[in-house]
C-alpha cells in the first residue's frame, strides 16, 4: 500500500442489513515524539517518524451497532459514552467519517448506534483519542470484512491503522504491535506516513513487558489541544532541526532495541520528552504544560536513578502527567519508590499502573 488510493474498494460483492461488533483499542506512548503535520490539514500525515510503546491496560471498549437504512446522502449516528448519550463527541465523530467517506462508501447506507467507554479517567492525560479512534476504526473494517470477505488480514489491520490515523494522528500506533513504527524512515522496512507498523527488527528481552506508570499530576482539560500544537510547528524557528532529530533518535534506537542497551535507552526517551516541551515553549504563541510538581516527579526520578542505578525513565505527552518507564525486572523497587515519594505529588494521589500490550482486540 504505497498510496491513500490503494484503500478505496471497489464494488462490494455482499450486503449486510444489521449487525453489532466490539473492539477495544489501548492507547500508547511515544518514545520518539511526532508533533507536527505535514501541509494539508485532513492528511494527518506526520512531519517526522514516531515509535511508541503500545499500552496494556488503559484502552477504549467501543461496540458498533448498524442497521440499513435508505441512502439519503446523510450520516447517521447515535453517540453514547459509558451508556449516556455524549452530545459534545458528535463534531468530532461527525468530521471522522467526512474524512473517511471515500475509504468506506457504505458509511450513509446505515445507522450506526456508537457505544464506548475508556478504561482510565476522561481527561486523565492518557489519549483517548488515540484509542477510541483505533477502536472505531477497528469495528469500520469488520463491517467492511463482512462486506469484502476475500480481504487479507494485512490488509484490514493496515487500513484499520490508515483510518484511525485520519481521526487522530497517533491511533495510528493502537492498532496492532507492541512497538509501533509510524512514518517514513529509511532504516526501517515496511515503515509509512499512512499508516502504523509493528516494528520489524529485533527486540532485547530487556523490553519485553516494559513497565508505564502514569503520575497524573493535573487532570484538567487539555492547555492547547493536539491540533493547535502540531499547527504551531509550521515556521517554527527550529522545527527542521527538531524533525531531522527525530530520525536521528529513531535510527539510534533501532540498535538499542536490539542490544538491550538501557542508558542509551533512558537518554533518547527522556530527551524526546523535554525535546516536546521544548518546542512548545520555543512557539508562537508559546505554552508551559509541565506544572511544578511534573519538574518535582522528573528531579525525583534523577536522583534515584543516580542513586540506585536502575535504569527507570520519565517521558511526557503534551500535558503535565509523567510516564514513568521501566524493565519488569525492577518493578517491586521502582513502585515501592512511587509509593513512597511520589504519590504525593500526583492530583489526589492517583496513579495508574500499565505495561507494554498488543494492539486492538475483539471482544
Amino acid at each position: 500500500m504505497s498510496s491513500a488510493k490503494d484503500f478505496i474498494p471497489s464494488i462490494y460483492a455482499h450486503s449486510i442489513e444489521k449487525g453489532a461488533f466490539s473492539w477495544s483499542a489501548p492507547s500508547n506512548i511515544a518514545l520518539v515524539k511526532y508533533w507536527g503535520k505535514k501541509d494539508d490539514e485532513n492528511s494527518q500525515i506526520p512531519a517526522n517518524p514516531s515509535v511508541s510503546f503500545t499500552l496494556n491496560s488503559c484502552k477504549t471498549e467501543t461496540k458498533l451497532a448498524f442497521a440499513k437504512k435508505n441512502n439519503d446522502g446523510n450520516f447517521s449516528f447515535d453517540l453514547l459514552f459509558e451508556g449516556k448519550p455524549k452530545e459534545d463527541f458528535k463534531p468530532k465523530i461527525q468530521k471522522f467519517l467526512e474524512r473517511i467517506e471515500v475509504y468506506l462508501p457504505f458509511l450513509k447506507d446505515y445507522h450506526f448506534t456508537i457505544d464506548t467507554q475508556n478504561t482510565f479517567p476522561h481527561s486523565s492525560g492518557i489519549a483517548s483519542s488515540a484509542s477510541g479512534m483505533a477502536a472505531l476504526a477497528m469495528n469500520f473494517m469488520s463491517l467492511e470484512k463482512l462486506l469484502n470477505p476475500e480481504m487479507t488480514s494485512d490488509y484490514f489491520y493496515k487500513k484499520a491503522s490508515f483510518l484511525a490515523r485520519l481521526g487522530s494522528g497517533s491511533a495510528c500506533r493502537s492498532v496492532k504491535g507492541s512497538v509501533v513504527v509510524w512514518g517514513n524512515h529509511t532504516n526501517i522496512s515496511g515503515s509509512s506516513d499512512l499508516f502504523g507498523v509493528a516494528f520489524p527488527n529485533a527486540i532485547h528481552d530487556n523490553f519485553k513487558n516494559y513497565q508505564d506508570t502514569i503520575l497524573l499530576v493535573d487532570k484538567g482539560e487539555k492547555q492547547v489541544s493536539s491540533t493547535v500544537g502540531h499547527d504551531l510547528m509550521h515556521g517554527h524557528p527550529f522545527a527542521e532541526r527538531r524533525f531531522l532529530q527525530a530520525h536521528e533518535n529513531l535510527d539510534a534506537l533501532i540498535s538499542i532495541f536490539e542490544s538491550g542497551d538501557l542508558t542509551e535507552f533512558v537518554k533518547i526517551v527522556e530527551s524526546e520528552a523535554l525535546t516536546l516541551h521544548a518546542m512548545m515553549m520555543t512557539s508562537i504563541p508559546y505554552f508551559i504544560l509541565m506544572k511544578p510538581n511534573t519538574l518535582e516527579i522528573i528531579n525525583a526520578i534523577w536522583k534515584f536513578r543516580n542513586e540506585t542505578q536502575i535504569p527507570v525513565c520519565f517521558t511526557l505527552d503534551a500535558g503535565a502527567n509523567v510516564h514513568i518507564l521501566y524493565p519488569e525486572n525492577t518493578k517491586e523497587k521502582v513502585l515501592q519508590f512511587i509509593k513512597d515519594e511520589l504519590v504525593g505529588y500526583c492530583q489526589n494521589g492517583q496513579y495508574i499502573c500499565d505495561e507494554i500490550g498488543f494492539g486492538a482486540t475483539k471482544i
